[in-house]
């Protein structure tokens, strides 16, 4: 792959005690520039606004990039995936100097899709949807697999259709940002109303109940033991993760939509009413059942 930027920033210098701890919303904005042209310098950084001459390799347009932590998520997809053309079988790169993600391009229920395997984590899930969108341009990437139940009455099985997702562990409100906000960033990310707009319609395609909410993502496990501080920081979350809002801050970042269609395998603090877990795979197959649904509506 080969790349070009013509116009070259200055050298990074360091940043003031001000900049480091300003929120995002106290920078002012800087106005509009022809393409090409600086817009401000700043801190030793020269900031450049509309196109910057970038360029890379055309890209292969797929109707959705389709994103799972683990193997076990992403098999009852791989399981339906077909080839594309005269292919013998789907397309599939093995990224990273381990080989640690699973990059595979083919057909799902007559759409082309790039199922993607990133593996658990906050980092594995961004690297992963960062390199997804270099290898295709997609309209939209869909978290599959399998969540924690956080919200008091949802159930195993349920489809935690995520609409927001902030991080769990983030906590710089000792210079002004809100719990969950990582610093010069939105307070949490947001799909678009298209993407919330299909919701009620899946409802009617799908055996599974389906709640829309806000996801909450960590490096750590929810269990009974914590789950109570995290009730109280998000009141209003439905479920928890270790991956989906570093997706969602990719997709955001590179300005593309985004949706979460995990099934709850297993809920965090349930009452005495409740059964608190599901089987991996069963649950994994709920969310693939959700996602080949929500494709037909794209």
């Amino acid at each position: 792959m080969t790349w070009s930027l013509r116009a070259e920033p200055a050298p990074r210098q360091p940043r003031t005690e001000c900049e480091e701890q300003a929120p995002a919303s106290s920078h002012p904005h800087p106005k509009e520039h022809p393409a090409g042209e600086a817009s401000e310098t700043r801190g030793g950084l020269v900031t450049y606004h509309g196109r910057m001459n970038l360029s890379f390799p055309e890209r292969i347009r797929v109707d959705a990039i389709i994103q799972a932590a683990m193997d076990m998520e992403a098999a009852p997809l791989l399981h339906e995936l077909a080839p594309i053309g005269g292919d013998e079988t789907p397309q599939a790169i093995l990224a990273g100097t381990h080989k640690t993600q699973r990059f595979v391009l083919g057909i799902l229920d007559g759409r082309t899709v790039l199922v993607v395997t990133s593996g658990i984590g906050l980092a594995n899930a961004a690297s992963a949807t960062a390199r997804a969108l270099t290898l295709v341009e997609a309209p939209i990437v869909i978290a599959a697999g399998t969540t924690g139940g956080l919200a008091r009455d949802i159930n195993v099985g349920d489809i935690a259709a995520g609409t927001r997702a902030i991080y769990g562990q983030a906590d710089a409100t000792a210079f002004g940002y809100a719990m969950g906000q990582v610093p010069q960033m939105p307070v949490d990310y947001t799909t678009s109303e298209a993407a919330e707009e299909r919701l009620p319609i899946l409802r009617g395609l799908i055996e599974h109940r389906v709640r829309r909410g806000r996801i909450v993502s960590s490096d750590s496990f929810c269990t009974e033991a914590n789950v109570g501080p995290m009730r109280t920081r998000f009141p209003d979350a439905i479920g928890t993760d270790m991956e989906t809002c570093a997706m969602a801050q990719v997709c955001w970042s590179s300005d593309v939509d985004w949706i979460s269609l995990r099934a709850v395998s297993d809920l965090c603090g349930p009452t005495a009413d409740q059964a608190f877990h599901m089987d991996g795979a069963r649950a994994a197959a709920h969310s693939a059942q959700a996602v080949r649904a929500y494709l037909t509506l794209l």
